[in-house]
């Protein structure tokens, strides 16, 4: 019995010790409390208190279902360093219109301090991670 008991004790413990970071979908609502509320602010004033990444995709797009398990991935291996969210284009009108949209995927890349800027398109992991070290975290 206490074979069986002590590693489930460690799992247990383990699992409550550490908070798993997903990827979040994010509303317009929801942008506006955690990211930027346009409404009242005018100008850029990003609300979090980490680097973000905004995937904003659809769920016909051939090239967004192949980005969201590598988004999925660099959240897991960047923890709670920084928060990816993602958005459904075709839910989020608003955000859409925001970000201008005329090509998916579409990832919002946004500093601590500092612009967001776009990236536009499929990118590999490791492009990807060159800008999250880079642009991100370098700050």
């Amino acid at each position: 019995m206490k074979k069986v008991l002590i590693p489930f004790i460690l799992l247990l413990t383990f699992s409550i010790g550490t908070k798993a970071q997903t990827v979040e979908p994010l509303t317009n609502d929801q942008f506006k409390e955690k990211i930027w509320n346009y409404d009242t602010d005018k100008e850029w004033k990003y609300l979090g208190d980490k680097p973000a990444i905004i995937d904003l995709y659809a769920t016909w797009c051939g090239p967004c279902k192949r980005l969201a398990p590598i988004l999925e991935e660099i959240q897991k291996e960047y923890g709670s360093k920084i928060q990816i969210y993602k958005v459904d284009t075709d839910k989020e009108k608003q955000l859409s219109n925001l970000f201008n949209v005329s090509s998916i995927p579409l990832m919002v890349f946004i500093p601590k301090k500092g612009e967001p800027f776009l990236v536009t398109g499929l990118r590999p992991k490791e492009q990807l991670v060159e800008i999250i070290n880079e642009k991100l975290m370098g700050q």
